[in-house]
């Protein structure tokens, strides 16, 4: 169980108790804050906790911005995480930003730098984001001239090269370096593509699906060097990243895979399978940080691109396309097994009987009883999803010891609480409480309806009723 006894767990579930107005309104004065450079401890770790505990993007209030956020905002549709170090075509690791940003500004032109950052900062605060943007995009054109010449000078040079990419510090410092300024060279042609694009596209078919490939097809979008950032832009917008495959479809006029896979339009496939991957890979970072409900919302993001993928492609033969995907669902399945096959143990350790000396302790933890739910919820998840993602059999075996381990133990635990004496109630309480929810996720809530009228009742007994009897 994570130690939520830690200041940092602490300020995490502040935060994240916050109403949507008062989350909103210290998002703000936070940003306004450093953007008059004042000193704030934790400044940024608290303004992505703020954002991530928004329900979804659309909640978030408007972002005030700093001048570093600027320059870059060209980038955002093609950033991604990922800690496993390997570069992605047309993509730039979150993580690269801030290091480029502190080489840009330090070595290569921080009297430039500074000088933006400072009139952008103080346009900003002004709420003059025009004249911040026509500053951005000022500095982003010298930037760009200047790392150019920064990179032509070093490309003879394989040491020279190692150097550059050793200050930066990152993996794939230069690739990523190179994707920054071949993303920021297009920037008024990409910007012009947005434009034209929907704000959001929940479904890519009929309509839409025409609209856009007409878009990807125009003179604009077919640039030797738009191709592959087009696509990503367009994926960016998809509510179902996997749905960008429908315009590879669209393109060959085929669902065979094999005969999509020689043509250009190939790609729009290769980025729908590289989404889903970076997906899994995200499923394992939630589960290992214990955010079991981002990793449930996950998971159904990967069963869906699954099954859409193998129901709309035709992926017979030993073609690479659906040996990436059988190798996703039993990275995904590794993963889930090893998280769930354990939940039926920590219930136990929660609802276990105990003897009259032990019971005289504290109420459970409220944190892990919280986190068991959410794996409960994750056990589910993993029922509605199993045949898709290769969990069947763990998943049907951990659900069965649930429901029989709830539905035999009930009773112990409500006579633990009718015969409870003043020092072992609130234990005595708190496990009846946590049971109740645990069989609300297994049974549903009419069967937890009736255990809580049952615990009442329980509760209402005299302390140590059994005792004297």
């Amino acid at each position: 169980m994570a130690n939520n006894g830690l200041p940092v767990d602490r300020l995490r579930e502040y935060l994240r108790e916050l109403k949507p107005e008062a989350r909103a309104l210290l998002m703000a004065e936070l940003e306004r804050g450093r953007l008059r450079g004042d000193e704030l401890p934790a400044i940024g770790v608290i303004l992505q906790e703020l954002r991530e505990a928004a329900p979804h993007q659309r909640a978030l209030p408007p972002r005030i911005g700093d001048p570093q956020r600027l320059f870059f905002a060209p980038l955002e549709p093609f950033l991604f995480d990922d800690a496993s170090g390997r570069k992605r075509p047309g993509r730039i690791a979150r993580a690269a930003l801030e290091p480029i940003w502190r080489w840009l500004s330090t070595e290569l032109m921080p009297a430039e730098a500074a000088a933006y950052a400072k009139a952008a900062g103080r346009h900003l605060l002004a709420g003059d984001g025009g004249e911040a943007d026509a500053l951005a995009r000022a500095f982003q054109d010298e930037a760009v001239r200047r790392v150019e010449e920064a990179l032509a000078a070093i490309e003879p040079d394989v040491r020279a090269r190692r150097r550059l990419a050793g200050r930066i510090g990152v993996p794939n410092a230069l690739e990523e370096l190179r994707e920054v300024l071949a993303i920021l060279k297009a920037r008024d042609a990409l910007a012009s593509l947005a434009a034209r694009l929907a704000p959001h596209i929940r479904n890519l078919a009929d309509e839409q699906l025409e609209n856009v490939k007409a878009l990807l097809d125009s003179p604009l979008a077919r640039r030797d060097d738009l191709g592959l950032y087009a696509l990503l832009l367009v994926m960016s917008r998809l509510g179902s990243r996997w749905h960008l495959i429908r315009l590879a479809v669209r393109s060959a006029e085929t669902d065979v895979a094999a005969r999509i896979a020689p043509t250009p339009a190939a790609l729009a496939i290769n980025l729908a399978v590289e989404e889903i991957e970076l997906e899994a890979t995200q499923l394992r970072d939630e589960l290992q940080g214990r955010e079991v409900a981002r990793a449930v919302a996950v998971l159904k993001d990967i069963h869906d691109g699954v099954r859409g993928l193998r129901s709309e492609l035709d992926l017979s033969g030993d073609q690479p396309w659906g040996r990436r995907l059988a190798a996703v669902r039993a990275d995904v399945s590794a993963a889930i097994e090893s998280q769930i096959v354990a939940v039926p143990g920590r219930v136990h350790r929660l609802l276990r009987p105990r003897s009259r000396n032990d019971a005289v302790a504290d109420a459970l933890d409220r944190h892990e009883v919280a986190e068991v739910e959410a794996l409960i919820d994750l056990v589910n998840a993993c029922r509605t999803y199993a045949g898709e993602l290769a969990v069947n059999e763990a998943t049907l075996r951990v659900h069965s010891q649930l429901e029989h381990y709830l539905d035999s133990g009930m009773a112990a635990l409500l006579d633990g609480l009718r015969q409870a004496g003043p020092g072992e109630r609130g234990l005595r309480q708190s496990q009846v409480d946590a049971a109740t929810r645990f069989a609300a996720k297994v049974f549903g809530q009419d069967y937890a309806a009736v255990l809580v009228k049952a615990a009442d009742v329980a509760a209402q007994a005299p302390d140590g009723k059994a005792a004297k009897a």
